[in-house]
């Protein structure tokens, strides 16, 4: 009897350690949701490239282009309803578990994501500007994997697999420069999704 106390003292205090350092409050919902609002965004955006392309005759989008405003419209929306419905699912999460969702953890979870991913952001429109649109796509699945790695510490370390996915996705996709919306579709949209159902069963339904 009193091993198996001993057993269960041992447990709460591993999850009580766990707890003050990781962030285990996030939602796998969340990401299935993101990859189906991705998979969504880059259907739209993939019709307006071929609209583009029929009319002007062009492989890629430029700045002055209208289809660019378009697009960059649509890539807002995915990341502002990614964004919102990951506060709200993992608000609810947090709630059941009586955990706050601003808390230590969840800012060195917050500061180590952002740091690669505003990088890759800006990054991203240095490229934009000097005209190096093929390696637009690339560039953010790359350094959006690298920002899940570097967060993962701080949460589930299936976000650390996600992330790795995605950074050998953005690889692939450097050498086809001409499909990055459907690499961008895998790594935001597939991957989310696959990884978010795995979380959701493996760790939301036990909650």
């Amino acid at each position: 009897m009193e091993t198996k106390n001993y057993l269960q003292d041992i447990h709460e205090i591993r999850n009580m350690m766990s707890r003050s350092t990781q962030f285990l409050s996030l939602s796998g919902l969340s990401g299935v949701m993101a990859g189906i609002y991705a998979l969504v965004g880059a259907y739209i955006g993939h019709g307006l490239l071929e609209k583009h392309q029929v009319q002007r005759s062009e492989v890629y989008v430029t700045l002055e282009s209208g289809t660019f405003s378009k697009m960059v419209l649509v890539a807002l929306s995915v990341l502002a309803l990614s964004v919102l419905t990951a506060f709200v699912l993992t608000y609810f999460k947090a709630s059941k578990q009586n955990e706050k969702i601003w808390n230590s953890s969840s800012r060195r979870l917050a500061v180590n994501f952002l740091i690669p991913f505003i990088t890759g952001g800006i990054f991203s429109i240095l490229l934009l500007k000097n005209g190096i649109y093929g390696l637009l796509a690339p560039v953010m699945l790359i350094f959006y994997g690298l920002a899940c790695v570097n967060a993962s510490k701080y949460t589930f370390r299936d976000v650390r697999y996600l992330g790795i996915t995605v950074v050998i996705l953005g690889l692939i996709a450097t050498e086809f420069t001409d499909f990055g919306v459907e690499f961008w579709a895998m790594g935001f949209g597939v991957c989310h999704i696959i990884y978010g159902a795995i979380m959701h069963f493996k760790y939301d339904r036990k909650s």
